[in-house]
C-alpha cells in the first residue's frame, strides 16, 4: 500500500505546495498579503471543491471496470467524466464572479477583501485545465500508473516558485504585481500541469478518448454516475466549508486572527495530502480488486490504507505540537500573526490522525461504491458538532481562535470514528461490481 500510494502522496503534495509557495513568497510583503492569498484559495477551494468530489466518481467505476478487464466500461466512464469537467467548469467559474460582495458582506477585513478578489480571478484563468486536470489524474489513478501525473506537478510547481518570484517583486525586469502575480502564477502553472500530463500519458489515455463512445451521453448511465459522484460532491463541500467558516469567522476577529489561522490551516492543509493520497490509491486498489470479484484482497488494502494513513499523522501531529514557534516564522515574524499561529498549530496537531483516518475511510469507501452514506456522515460530524461547538467555544467562551479549532477536532473526530464504523460494516459484506451501462 505504501509502495502504491507514495506517488499520489507525492502528486497531492505537489498541487497543493502551489498554494502553499504563494502564501510563503507573498509573505515577505506582511500578514494582510498571506490572508488575502489564503482567503483566496479557501474562496477558490470552496467554489471548486462539490466539482472536484463529483469527479470522484470516476474511481469506482473506472477502477472497477479496470479490475474486470471490461476497457469499453473504462472508456464510458472517462468520456463522461470529461462532460461533467465542462459543466462543472462554467458553473464553478460563475460562482468566482461575486468574490468581493461575498466577503464583504461576511464582513471580511477590507484591506484584505480587494487583493483576494484579484488574486481569484487571476485563478479562474485556469479553471477549464484544473478540472481537465483531475479528469486525466482520475483516470490514471483508477488504471494504476501515475509517474506521468507526478513529473507534471513537479514541472508545475518549478514554473509556479519562477513565475511567483518574476510579478510579485517584479524580478528581471518584470512588472511587480504583489498578490496579483501570485493569482498569474498559479494559473500559468495550472495550465502547464494539464497540458503537460496530456502530452506525457497521451498514449495511456488515447484509447478512452478515442474514438467518442454514444453511448457516452445516454441519460440513464449518466444519471448513475451523478448518483455516485454527488455525494462525493456534497461530502467534500461540507467538510471543506466547515474549514472554510472558520475562516470566515477568524476574519470577524481581525487580520492577525484570520493570517494566523491560515498559516496553522496551510500546513495542516500539507500534511492532509498524505493521507489523501493515500485515500486515493485504497479507493483504486479495493475497487480494482472488487472488479476482480477478490473481497480478500479488497479488505487487504483497506487495512494497510488505514493503518499508513493513521501512521504517518501520528508523526506530523508529534512535529506540530513540539515546533509550532519554529513553524509559524517560516511564513512571517508578524508578532501578532506568529502568536495566533502558535497557539493553533498544537491543535492541528491534535487533530491529525483523525483527519487521516476520516480521508482514507473515505477511499476505501469510495473504492466499493459506497458515496451516499459517508456525505451523511460527514455532514452529522461536521454540522450537526464541529461547527455548534466552535462557535460555542469561539465566540462564548475566552478561548477565541482555539475555541474554534477545538469544533473542528471534534468534528473530524467525529467523521473518523462514523466512517470507521462504517468501513468495518460494509467490509463484511461480499461487495459485486458497480456498473452504470446496466
Amino acid at each position: 500500500m505504501a509502495r502504491i500510494a507514495m506517488p499520489i502522496v507525492f502528486i497531492n503534495l505537489g498541487i497543493q505546495a502551489m498554494g502553499v509557495v504563494d502564501a510563503l513568497m507573498v509573505g515577505k510583503l506582511g500578514g494582510a498579503a498571506i490572508a488575502a492569498v489564503a482567503l483566496g484559495n479557501f474562496y477558490f477551494f470552496n467554489a471548486s471543491v462539490f466539482g472536484m468530489g463529483l469527479l470522484c466518481a470516476i474511481d469506482p467505476v473506472v477502477a472497477q471496470a479496470v479490475g474486470a478487464g471490461d476497457h469499453e466500461a473504462v472508456a464510458r466512464g472517462v468520456q463522461r467524466g470529461f462532460v461533467l469537467a465542462a459543466l462543472v467548469s462554467v458553473v464553478v467559474l460563475l460562482a468566482l464572479l461575486p468574490v468581493e460582495w461575498f466577503l464583504l458582506t461576511l464582513d471580511q477585513p477590507a484591506d484584505v477583501v480587494k487583493e483576494t478578489s484579484v488574486y481569484t480571478y487571476r485563478r479562474a484563468l485556469a479553471i477549464v485545465p484544473f478540472f481537465a486536470f483531475n479528469v486525466f489524474r482520475q483516470t490514471l489513478q483508477a488504471m494504476g500508473p501515475v509517474r506521468h501525473i507526478l513529473i507534471a506537478a513537479a514541472v508545475a510547481n518549478i514554473v509556479n516558485v519562477f513565475v511567483n518570484w518574476l510579478l510579485i517583486f517584479g524580478n528581471a525586469g518584470a512588472p511587480t504585481l504583489g498578490v496579483e502575480g501570485a493569482g498569474y502564477a498559479t494559473a500559468i502553472s495550472t495550465w502547464v500541469m494539464a497540458l503537460v500530463l496530456l502530452a506525457l500519458a497521451w498514449p495511456l489515455l488515447r484509447p478512452a478518448i478515442r474514438p467518442w463512445r454514444r453511448e457516452t451521453l445516454h441519460w440513464a448511465p449518466f444519471l448513475r454516475m451523478l448518483r455516485i459522484g454527488v455525494p462525493i460532491g456534497v461530502q467534500w463541500f461540507f467538510e471543506s466549508f466547515a474549514f472554510g467558516l472558520t475562516a470566515l469567522f477568524m476574519g470577524w476577529m481581525g487580520t492577525a486572527s484570520l493570517a494566523g489561522h491560515e498559516i496553522a490551516l496551510n500546513m495542516a492543509a500539507m500534511t492532509f495530502m498524505v493521507p489523501l493520497g493515500i485515500s486515493g490509491a485504497a479507493a483504486a486498489v479495493v475497487g480494482r480488486a472488487i472488479g476482480r470479484g477478490d473481497m480478500p484482497s479488497a479488505r487487504r488494502d483497506a487495512v494497510a490504507a488505514i493503518a499508513c494513513g493513521g501512521g504517518v499523522m501520528c508523526i506530523s501531529g508529534v512535529i506540530f505540537m513540539l515546533a509550532p514557534e519554529w513553524l509559524a516564522t517560516r511564513y512571517t515574524t508578524e508578532a501578532a500573526t506568529v502568536a495566533v499561529a502558535v497557539s493553533l498549530i498544537p491543535l492541528a496537531g491534535m487533530f491529525q490522525v483523525f483527519d487521516g483516518l476520516q480521508a482514507v475511510t473515505s477511499g476505501v469507501l469510495r473504492g466499493t461504491g459506497d458515496t451516499r452514506v459517508p456525505a451523511i456522515l460527514h455532514l452529522v460530524a461536521f454540522w450537526g458538532v464541529g461547527i455548534p461547538l466552535g462557535m460555542y467555544l469561539g465566540f462564548r467562551t475566552p478561548l477565541r481562535e482555539r475555541g474554534l479549532w477545538l469544533g473542528l477536532v471534534a468534528g473530524l473526530a467525529a467523521a473518523a470514528v462514523l466512517q470507521s464504523l462504517r468501513v468495518v460494516n460494509r467490509l463484511r459484506l461480499d461487495i459485486r461490481r458497480l456498473v452504470v451501462d446496466q
